[in-house]
């Protein structure tokens, strides 16, 4: 129990002695209190905590002697004032389930005390009141405890466990057990899906280990197991199960059967994997690193395809074309790594994701959707921060993890599978994200995750859990307090059948691998590298259990529940693709600053530079530099066009892999990139032959400059698209941004003519060389060359008289010889 409750109690067990006259007070509260305290605490707590009562009680009795003479109702409403004052505390400090948890242990801390008055009644009444508890949920609660089981308005939210096989009471949920000799009651509080119990019998009967008293109120929490003197054993799924299978319309479940996955080096991924899972659970994939957990949840989730086996949702194969027909947004997967854009916000990451899957919604009611699931995911107050990254951290790791989340849940898959949810969390952050998962349950879904060594708390939490051993074996599958007492008997330890701390009701779960992977102690008491167990043991010994899964296969199709996935045509894609990415980019300034400032400084040092003056005077056609600018421009303008987009395809790798999953399109995706590409392009070359030629005072070729360098950059972007995409890593890529820049210097026919070049198979001393016709630089140089020279405003009125000039010149030089001979 956790200090803001406990101190919460003992203000409250204090205050019910101010029902009472001042000669009832000191011994009997004393007495109740302390028996109460000592049934939940050990001695040094129940000391502490009767002193703070002992405060409290003399506070309040001593402003009740002062007020002495006020009437009886003058007096409650004074008391009323109080309970007031100390649930406004509880309200600002307790959850509701907490608020629940205040409540029925006053109740039952009444009930201890003996005959039940009037005014004890309306102080639980005005309690329940302050601490915002619904109505009807307290009336169960006050004839549960209180009164007689059969007094519950509500006969839907209790359930008797008993063996009685013919049970007919209309409206209350029944539990058979087969020689279980007691009968225990159960109370579900739906606003936060908790369960209080109350047990009925004289035999010995264990609550998490904990003996439990005839009458008494337990709660029943997640990982709670109840157990009597002989084998019987009732786990919290088996309860939850009962309450949530009536909420469900449409159930689903999924069955892999024989599954068996082979790498390209031989070894098993999976071997002989059976399972069988229906909806409103929470399941764990426990395990040793390296053992093969992701690559269950690809193959259950159908990213990777085993060789062997087959995996079955409601009837339908994962792997066949008419399940991925059927079962399109069925499953829901959220890898261990971020599929977050960093650039863009919470709400804006959410949004684009919502467009790319649920385009049958209109505007608002897509809208009303994100909003809501920001909303129940906690996100809402971080709606407006960028997502940033691990060097600009904006947002915590949790929020991170759970937008991840949000980005899968949105479009309410019924079936999510989560790698890893909790790596990199606090423990605070891991609780927030599992309570987010198996709240999903509560509401019809199948959560599947993979989780390394959690904590007690945590494996509470699941419903079942499935543990891997090296190899891909398969070594258990089933009730996660029952898999302590297996492997704890399966290795012979004394108190195999304790399940938790008998004491703190921790479970410790770091003790299945330990069992699991107990090595052999060599004659120095060292531990050796053999195992005790083999894998392939441990699975063997589960194999009986195996074949009863692979009996609760369903092979007849059902019906699938109703989702609203829905993905948008490839020009409604194009359009998305391109708005989010134009979206991030204007999000990063220094990109934007970058990239609008780049082109016109470089065109500003190579036009400065290159401006040669003769005589102090400039004048353009006496600069003999004009053809060594020329061809720098066209090697910048190629940098750049490859700089601009050799990235930009390998850090979206990630959230491609996402989309993938969703089957969204490859060609709207490509296209959007380039768009924006060509966009850029297209600025950065227009400001770069405005600078340009302003300062070298080149007139009239504006659009032709900027026609050739827009297209060599244009090419640039595809080289770079193409690049980005073949290769994983980005230091890669800009090692590679070189090797295709230097033959663009060498074989253009700029820098070293041509028949200069060492004679080969690629070059030739007659015409352009083959390599040299490959060369983007030399066509884009010698576009601008002749442009320059044809068609300049001076030099197109004389340019066909001069090639009429230059080629008799060129008769008279070659042919001259040629007709002597011939004369």
């Amino acid at each position: 129990m956790i200090e803001p409750i406990l101190k919460a109690l003992i203000q409250l067990f204090a205050l019910i002695g101010d029902v009472y006259d001042i000669s009832e007070i000191s011994s009997r509260e004393r007495d109740i209190v302390k028996l109460f305290l000592s049934r939940q605490l050990n001695n040094d707590l129940v000391k502490k905590y009767m002193e703070m009562f002992d405060e409290y009680l003399v506070q309040y009795n001593s402003e009740k002697i002062d007020r002495g003479s006020i009437k009886d109702k003058k007096r409650t409403s004074l008391t009323a004032v109080k309970i007031l004052g100390i649930c406004e505390k509880i309200n600002e400090e307790l959850q509701q389930k907490q608020k629940f948890y205040v409540l029925v242990q006053l109740m039952d801390f009444i009930l201890f005390g003996g005959e039940i008055t009037d005014k004890e009644l309306e102080f639980i009444e005005t309690l329940s009141t302050a601490l915002n508890i619904p109505q009807h949920e307290f009336r169960n609660i006050k004839s549960f405890i209180l009164n007689s089981v059969s007094e519950i308005p509500d006969k839907s939210c209790l359930m008797i466990i008993d063996n009685n096989d013919d049970y007919e009471n209309v409206g209350v949920k029944h539990l058979y057990r087969e020689n279980f000799k007691n009968t225990i009651f159960l109370l579900h509080i739906e606003s936060t899906n908790t369960y209080i119990l109350k047990y009925s019998g004289k035999e010995d009967l264990f609550l998490n280990g904990q003996n439990i008293f005839p009458g008494q109120t337990y709660t029943f929490d997640h990982g709670s197991t109840i157990r009597d003197s002989g084998t019987n054993t009732i786990y919290y799924n088996d309860i939850s199960s009962v309450f949530t299978d009536e909420t469900f319309k449409v159930r689903i479940s999924i069955d892999a059967v024989d599954v068996s996955l082979k790498f390209k080096n031989n070894e098993f991924g999976i071997q002989k994997f059976n399972f069988h899972e229906e909806s409103g659970n929470l399941v764990g994939i426990l395990g040793g690193s390296g053992v093969g957990k992701t690559t269950l949840l690809n193959v259950l989730s159908g990213i990777t395809k085993p060789q062997i086996g087959e995996v079955l949702i409601n009837g339908f194969n994962l792997y066949s074309e008419e399940g991925k027909i059927h079962l399109k947004g069925v499953i829901g997967f959220v890898p261990q790594d971020d599929l977050l854009i960093e650039e863009l916000t919470v709400y804006q990451n959410l949004y684009y994701s919502a467009r790319m899957c649920l385009d049958n919604l209109t505007e608002n009611k897509l809208m009303e959707v994100v909003n809501k699931t920001l909303s129940e995911l906690d996100l809402d107050e971080i709606r407006n921060l960028k997502v940033g990254n691990i060097l600009n951290k904006v947002i915590s790791g949790g929020q991170r993890k759970r937008l991840n989340i949000a980005l899968e849940l949105i479009r309410e898959p019924t079936i999510l599978f989560v790698d890893e949810p909790t790596s990199g969390l606090s423990s605070v952050d891991s609780e927030i994200v599992m309570n987010l998962l198996k709240e999903q349950t509560y509401r019809g879904k199948l959560i599947i995750i993979n989780i390394h060594q959690p904590s007690s708390d945590l494996y509470k939490m699941f419903d079942k859990i499935m543990i891997i051993d090296k190899g891909g074996y398969q070594i258990f599958y089933g009730n996660p307090s029952e898999a302590i007492v297996y492997f704890k008997t399966m290795a012979s330890y004394a108190n195999a059948h304790e399940d938790q701390c008998i004491t703190c009701g921790s479970i410790n779960s770091d003790q299945l691998l330990q069992i699991i992977e107990a090595k052999v102690v060599n004659e120095s008491g060292k531990h050796t590298y053999i195992r005790k167990v083999t894998p392939l043991e441990w699975a063997e010994k589960f194999s009986g259990i195996a074949e009863k899964i692979k009996q609760k296969v369903f092979r007849e199709k059902r019906i699938l529940p109703e989702n609203y996935y829905n993905i948008p045509g490839l020009i409604k894609q194009l359009r998305i693709f391109f708005i989010r990415d134009l979206l991030s980019k204007l999000a990063n300034r220094q990109y934007v600053i970058m990239n609008l400032l780049e082109a016109p400084m470089l065109a500003f040092v190579l036009s400065y530079f290159i401006k040669y003056k003769v005589g102090g005077e400039y004048i353009f056609s006496n600069n003999e530099n004009l053809t060594a600018y020329l061809f720098t421009c066209v090697m910048t303008i190629l940098f750049l066009g490859l700089i601009i987009s050799a990235e930009e395809i390998v850090k979206d790798r990630k959230i491609l892999k996402r989309e993938s999953f969703l089957n969204l399109s490859w060609f709207s995706y490509i296209n959007s990139k380039v768009i924006i590409m060509f966009l850029i392009s297209a600025i950065q070359t227009i400001f770069f032959v405005l600078i340009g030629n302003f300062i070298l005072e080149i007139k009239g070729m504006t659009f032709s400059y900027w026609f050739v360098f827009f297209t060599t950059s244009c090419l640039a972007n595809m080289i770079g698209l193409n690049i980005s995409s073949a290769f994983n890593s980005v230091i890669t890529i800009y090692i590679l941004i070189p090797v295709i820049i230097i033959p663009q210097l060498l074989f253009s026919g700029v820098f070293v003519k041509f028949d200069r070049l060492h004679q080969g198979r690629f070059t030739s001393s007659e015409f352009v060389p083959v390599i040299g016709e490959m060369m983007p630089a030399r066509w884009s140089f010698e576009a601008l060359a002749v442009e320059q020279f044809k068609n300049n405003k001076y030099g197109k009125n004389f340019f066909n008289y001069n090639l009429e000039i230059s080629q008799n010149d060129w008769y008279s030089i070659f042919l001259y010889d040629i007709l002597k001979v011939d004369l």
